[in-house]
């Protein structure tokens, strides 16, 4: 077998492979002969069937098995011989394919790219410091209430908190445009679910009132027809109604399953997930600054093939969050450029946290791990049944693993880098990276 390698471009190689005519040859005779012996043809008698008749009926389907089969162990022959890391499946261009002559194809993929690591410890991180205080503790037992409450019609004009019940029709130049209009809907007035001046418009409006309110649509609308425009709203208030928060007692308290009936026992379990949730905000805020760092410092080539991977795996996921596990949706509907930005991100993140793995042999802390899945656990009513459960499954137990991994490579950054601590408030280190302050967030979130 004969093997010559050509760059072609950045990560692109291509693998010129010939293979011996009598390799081929010897592979068609033999399956000729065994199919001889096998085959049943009318005519003749089992087993005895001539190899010369198989070969003219069945010769061109022997040929391409044979074919495929060689190409698929030569060419991981060749990639072995010539020390190439293939990402991804190749392309295969018959060059030559001629019974009695050598065997010629050409198979074009992509490799993985040469990493040398960059130095971290020249990387400046801002590590997000946070905690639950009582207020904090006030406001989301607020929050609750609000969710588990119930409104009721009141005779008064409308205030910011209250529901109205309206129905309007909204006017660009003169005419009515699609979508503007609806009768019937209930709007909590604060809740900035309109365009700016909507809700604006209507606080202070009572029940029966009519209104006209002008308001402009952002310039950065959805709709390309009504940016930047001024629009008239005539709206008629049906009713108003005032939300009625449910006391903190045995009925609130069982609508959470918790156990300890009472306010003490109640704020205790609200303020433990509250930490729990802040927990993992402020790990997900390092992690984003970390892994946005290490790619600035290590620009390397990602292969098309694991971004192209990766992007169907996100429209897969799209598709599972919107459309539910029975969606009918096919991912391949979701435009490529939607992912195509996170998707490389995630690539290189992965290439570059394996190299880190490698060079520094990091290997997953078991205590770590068992750690993390009693953590996990505890947030079900039977914590130990669900820590058994995972230890029983090693598939199930590997993602914990890889998590942890993760982990210690985080870890491993932030203690080589130079890292700057910041106290925020809870609320600001639960936002999502791209609400938080812009002094707070340096990296962009994949």
């Amino acid at each position: 077998m004969q093997v010559s390698v050509e760059t072609t471009s950045g990560l692109e190689r291509q693998i010129t492979v010939t293979v011996p005519a009598e390799r081929i040859d010897q592979d068609v005779d033999r399956q000729a002969q065994q199919q001889a012996r096998t085959r049943r043809l009318d005519g003749f008698r089992p087993g005895k069937v001539p190899v010369t008749v198989i070969k003219r009926m069945f010769g061109k389907a022997i040929r391409q098995d044979v074919i495929s089969r060689v190409v698929q162990e030569t060419f991981y022959e060749a990639v072995e011989q010539e020390k190439l890391k293939p990402a991804g499946g190749p392309s295969i261009d018959f060059r030559s394919d001629e019974e009695g002559q050598d065997f010629k194809y050409v198979a074009t993929f992509e490799v993985y790219p040469e990493i040398a690591l960059a130095d971290f410890s020249q990387a400046e991180i801002e590590k997000l410091s946070a905690d639950v205080t009582d207020a904090d503790l006030d406001e989301m037992i607020d929050t609750l209430r609000k969710q588990q409450g119930s409104w009721a019609v009141v005779e008064r004009a409308s205030a910011e908190g209250d529901q109205v019940k309206i129905d309007f029709e909204g006017f660009v130049d003169g005419e009515a445009f699609e979508g503007g209009k609806a009768e019937g809907m209930d709007l909590v007035l604060g809740s900035n679910t309109m365009i700016p001046g909507f809700e604006a418009g209507i606080t202070g409006a009572s029940a029966g009132d009519e209104l006209d309110v002008n308001v402009t649509f952002p310039a950065e609308y959805h709709a390309e027809n009504l940016k930047g425009k001024p629009a008239l709203f005539k709206i008629k208030v049906q009713s108003v109604s005032a939300q009625e928060l449910p006391e903190l007692n045995e009925e609130f308290f069982s609508r959470f399953g918790i156990e300890d009936q009472t306010v003490e026992g109640f704020r205790t379990e609200v303020r433990k997930n509250m930490q729990r949730e802040l927990k993992q905000a402020l790990k997900g805020k390092l992690k984003d600054k970390v892994f946005g760092k290490l790619i600035e410092l290590n620009q390397i080539d990602v292969p098309q093939s694991l971004i192209d991977s990766e992007i169907d795996n996100l429209r897969r996921q799209a598709v599972q969050q919107f459309g539910g596990p029975d969606s009918k949706i096919d991912p391949n509907t979701l435009p490529k450029e939607m992912f195509t930005e996170q998707a490389k991100r995630r690539v290189t993140v992965g290439l570059l946290v394996q190299e880190l793995i490698r060079a520094n042999d990091i290997k997953p802390d078991e205590e770590q791990v068992r750690a993390t899945v009693t953590e996990m656990a505890e947030t079900y009513q039977n914590p130990q049944e669900v820590i058994d459960w995972y230890y029983s499954n090693n598939q199930v137990l590997s993602q914990i693993q890889s998590l942890v991994l993760e982990d210690q490579v985080i870890e491993l950054l932030v203690s080589s880098a130079k890292v700057t601590e910041k106290q925020v408030s809870y609320q600001d280190a639960i936002k999502p990276a791209q609400q938080a302050p812009v002094e707070a967030e340096e990296t962009a979130s994949a």
